[in-house]
């Protein structure tokens, strides 16, 4: 098998695997994820994104998530704002953290539609084998196939695994990760 028939094959797998069923609802924290709903209206019922509904409840990005438009979600987990240090969440909901939490949550969103497949495909045609963003925090965020996964890195160098991917809501599309990603 040629490098070349073997770099395609594993792409095939890797999109394949990455990417929800076409016509079927992905399940996220137990919940059926349906395209007609948004961000918010999705996140709300996945029981593994409790953390960061509160988290978007308190910054009042709310109705922004509602908005029309398109957004890409990195979506850390329950367990990803449970790893930060002790007592990292409950300083970040207090009402005078509102901006530090609002940088935050906004370094995981990106403006436009983009998909696992779209991801993979920016970082196999760039320079240096990274898909690069900017999000709405003004931050950076880049994105890295190693193996058979997408890992999203912020400017720290931090990295957060793609473990479901390309979850389409009306308004964008959620990745979920499992970690939190930090703006410098």
């Amino acid at each position: 098998m040629s490098i070349k028939t073997l770099i395609a094959a594993s792409f095939v797998a890797l999109t394949a695997g990455m990417v929800a069923a076409e016509g079927q609802n992905p399940m996220v924290g137990g919940a059926a994820m349906f395209e007609t709903k948004n961000i918010v209206e999705n996140a709300v019922n996945s029981a593994d994104h409790t953390t960061l509904v509160a988290a978007v409840q308190a910054a009042g990005l709310v109705d922004a998530l509602q908005g029309d438009g398109p957004f890409t979600v990195f979506a850390p987990v329950n367990d990803a704002f449970a790893a930060l240090p002790d007592g990292t969440v409950e300083t970040l909901l207090l009402p005078e953290n509102k901006d530090l939490l609002t940088k935050i949550l906004t370094a995981h969103v990106i403006s436009g539609d983009f998909s696992a497949a779209e991801i993979i495909r920016k970082a196999k045609h760039s320079h240096d084998g990274f898909a690069h963003f900017n999000t709405l925090s003004g931050d950076a965020l880049s994105a890295q196939v190693r193996g058979n996964n997408v890992y999203i890195y912020d400017e720290s160098g931090n990295a957060a695994k793609v473990t479901i991917a390309d979850v389409n809501q009306s308004n964008g599309v959620i990745h979920v990760v499992n970690k939190v990603l930090l703006p410098k």
